[in-house]
């Protein structure tokens, strides 16, 4: 019978604690209703990822996720406000609550899951080589790459970054701190090889002529990408996956994506 009631009296205890912690959720301010507040959407970027997010020498942004913030901040009643940050700060500068969503070609991890939300994935887009137009065949694969005297490159604080790390142990792998400059390096021979989402390798490909993505359409390692929202924010997390689907679902993202891409 003892046991019976400390069983009972446990099993209350848990379900006071977990009815509290829900109140005190429930209780809690949305970031939803903060931007609905101050009449502005704070959008954390690197502002150094094409063609997803990219800092103008004008001090503008311009970009697929720069036009979708548009519209969520739109969707909001809301201006929208590009905050800049950096790869290797993004989680500190999005947790310490310098933004509200953040955005710019952000890859989905575990890592970044344990501090903060994701949005559903907008895009699918692994991880995918560049290389000199004349090097293709010889790069084809991991094995291929990971070879002594390849000279591997990598931008910092980010998903490249991991990938090269835990993928090439033989290769020279050097971190070049200047995403914006870090294509001229495979076309000034000081590197060969630098992994990246294949939206990214095909834009530069495009901009860059004498670099070629490898295979982009059958990528290294499966990747999606998606926005950072709030951990624990569901009512924001909600919000932004209702508006990504509308976008989706009346061809506004598809025009957007293809407006960048094509």
């Amino acid at each position: 019978m003892v046991q019976i009631l400390a069983r009972g009296v446990l099993t209350m205890t848990i379900l006071a604690s977990a009815a509290g912690a829900y109140a005190q959720a429930a209780g809690a301010e949305s970031a939803l209703d903060a931007v609905a507040k101050s009449g502005v959407l704070r959008a954390c970027t690197p502002g150094d990822y094409k063609p997803f997010s990219f800092l103008k020498p004008d001090g503008s942004y311009e970009g697929i996720d720069i036009d979708l913030a548009q519209s969520l901040a739109t969707a909001m009643g809301a201006k929208l406000e590009v905050v800049k940050t950096s790869w290797a700060n993004l989680m500190t500068d999005f947790t310490g609550g310098k933004c509200e969503v953040a955005i710019g070609g952000i890859s989905v991890t575990t890592e970044r899951q344990k501090r903060a939300f994701f949005s559903t994935a907008y895009m699918v887009n692994g991880k995918t080589p560049i290389v000199r137009c004349a090097d293709v065949a010889k790069y084809q694969t991991v094995a291929a790459i990971d070879q002594p005297g390849v000279r591997v490159v990598a931008n910092p604080g980010g998903s490249n970054e991991r990938f090269a790390k835990a993928n090439f142990k033989t290769a020279t792998l050097t971190i070049h701190p200047e995403n914006l400059t870090i294509f001229d390096e495979i076309l000034a021979n000081r590197a060969d090889v630098f992994v990246t989402e294949a939206a990214e390798a095909l834009t530069q490909q495009k901009l860059k002529p004498g670099l070629c993505a490898v295979n982009p359409d059958k990528p290294l390692q499966y990747g999606e990408m998606a926005y950072l929202v709030p951990r624990n924010d569901m009512v924001m997390k909600s919000f932004v996956d209702q508006w990504l689907h509308l976008a989706k679902a009346t061809g506004e993202y598809q025009r957007t994506v293809d407006k960048w891409l094509r």
